[in-house]
């Protein structure tokens, strides 16, 4: 089942709708880079090229669990 949420991304609202299973990550995420959980998706918004939201939400999540913390340890204007 998805959970969606709502967001503004460059001024405009939008929402991602995805398992709860990879919001359970994405908050993991938000945690350990000390976002909230609008301004990860700021960060993945600004980071993902022309790949559709939910899925760049998706494949960090899926790089997360399995051990790839470079999204941490880039630099962030947030």
């Amino acid at each position: 089942m998805l959970k969606k949420r709502s967001v503004s991304l460059s001024g405009h609202a939008t929402s991602v709708a995805l398992e709860a299973e990879f919001w359970a990550v994405l908050d993991a995420v938000a945690t350990a880079a000390g976002l909230s959980q609008a301004g990860l998706m700021k960060r993945i918004d600004e980071c993902r090229g022309r790949t559709p939201l939910a899925s760049a939400c998706r494949l960090l999540a899926l790089s997360w669990a399995g051990g790839d913390r470079s999204f941490i340890e880039q630099d962030s204007t947030d």
